[in-house]
């Protein structure tokens, strides 16, 4: 096992994003736990003077504020989460500062909502914001803007801050993202119930058999729960990100973690590192609608590496224009990636299954033979 003050420690992971849940941070309480916070800063700040770059991406506000205004009992409805996290959110900080301030590290935050992200103008922004930081040895401290967040609007919210790390981890081009919790990882089964249950050590696909077992294991996990943290994974993975699960309360979890130890579930990178513009579009932040390719096209799409062609679209969902990004799906309901659509989803409606030959009789124009071209294609 690595130690905590192996100067030698190798790290195999550069960039780093540390995700704390609310379960972990409060230790099961109505409030924050601060020696918890302590252990986690402690392990953040080794990493920071080994040279390692760490973005924090902390729950925990709505929590603080409830605390803080001495409210036993949970209030529902979006105005009073938005009070309790507009309350929550500097003392959250305030904490923080404290803690990394013993360390001599600088603190900066950042609130991000989702509607921030979905130009591509506002995600260049945000990734440039956070990259300086990380070159001014400034620890980045990243939550979901709960104050002008809208619940009922889901487009205008991560949902969740599992899904939030992942973006942050697509933003800035990530290692390793890490979503610390209550819990050690992935069981086959629930080990509370189970005694035969056992942690996956390491996925190499998320698939339906895994977010089955997600399903089946978990009830409510925090804010996001299991399915989330795994819908967390497959994006960041998709990215070329590693991903780990793990608990947050196992001694220099974070640290361990860093230097290549088994520790929790890992989720392995199913795709190299992708450049920013596709980063972009797989985020699913700019999505407007979805194609259903039969099962010829998504053969072409993932091993020959082909153009989408409308000859092999058998279902358009939603409304979009041309230029819009759309989700690509196989007939199994698997999505196989996404990309930036030549014609609109009328015209598509119109194309469908239809050989390319036939869209000017069909349209009486055309944008070309394909309707996502490979070149503006992203394949999971």
């Amino acid at each position: 096992m690595a130690k905590s003050n192996d100067k030698n420690l190798s790290l195999p992971y550069h960039r780093i994003v540390a995700k704390f849940g609310t379960s972990l941070l409060t230790g099961g309480s109505e409030r924050l736990d601060r020696d918890v916070m302590s252990s986690l800063v402690a392990q953040v700040a080794q990493l920071h003077k080994r040279g390692r770059e760490v973005v924090v991406v902390s729950s925990g506000a709505i929590a603080s504020g409830r605390h803080r205004l001495g409210l036993a009992r949970k209030l529902k409805g979006i105005p009073f989460k938005q009070v309790l996290a507009s309350v929550g959110q500097y003392y959250l900080m305030q904490a923080y500062e404290r803690l990394f301030q013993q360390h001599d590290i600088t603190v900066a935050q950042a609130l991000l909502a989702k509607a921030d992200l979905v130009d591509r103008a506002g995600y260049l922004n945000a990734r440039n914001t956070l990259l300086a930081l990380l070159e001014l040895k400034v620890l980045c401290v990243v939550n979901e803007n709960d104050v002008v967040a809208v619940d009922e609007l889901e487009e205008t919210r991560f949902g969740d801050n599992d899904n939030l790390s992942a973006m942050v981890a697509n933003l800035i081009d990530a290692d390793l993202l890490l979503l610390l919790t209550d819990a050690a990882g992935l069981y086959t089964a629930d080990p509370h119930r189970d005694t035969n249950a056992r942690l996956i050590s390491e996925v190499k696909q998320i698939d339906s058999e895994i977010e089955r077992l997600a399903a089946d294991t978990y009830g409510d996990l925090g804010t996001g729960g299991m399915i989330t943290k795994l819908e967390a994974a497959r994006l960041a993975t998709a990215s070329g990100v590693t991903v780990v699960i793990a608990d947050g309360r196992e001694p220099d979890v974070i640290l361990r973690v860093a230097g290549g130890e088994a520790v929790g579930t890992r989720f392995l990178p199913v795709a190299s590192k992708l450049e920013s513009r596709k980063r972009w579009m797989l985020s699913g932040l700019s999505t407007k609608g979805r194609l259903v390719v039969d099962s010829g096209a998504a053969v072409a799409l993932r091993k020959q590496k082909r153009s989408l062609l409308a000859a092999g679209i058998r279902e358009v969902e939603g409304t979009f224009q041309r230029g819009d990004i759309v989700n690509i799906y196989d007939p199994g309901g698997v999505q196989l990636g996404c990309g930036i659509t030549n014609y609109g989803s009328a015209d598509i409606n119109a194309i469908k299954g239809a050989h390319s030959r036939k869209i000017v009789t069909l349209l009486g124009y055309d944008y070309g033979s394909e309707v996502v071209h490979r070149n503006n294609l992203v394949v999971l």
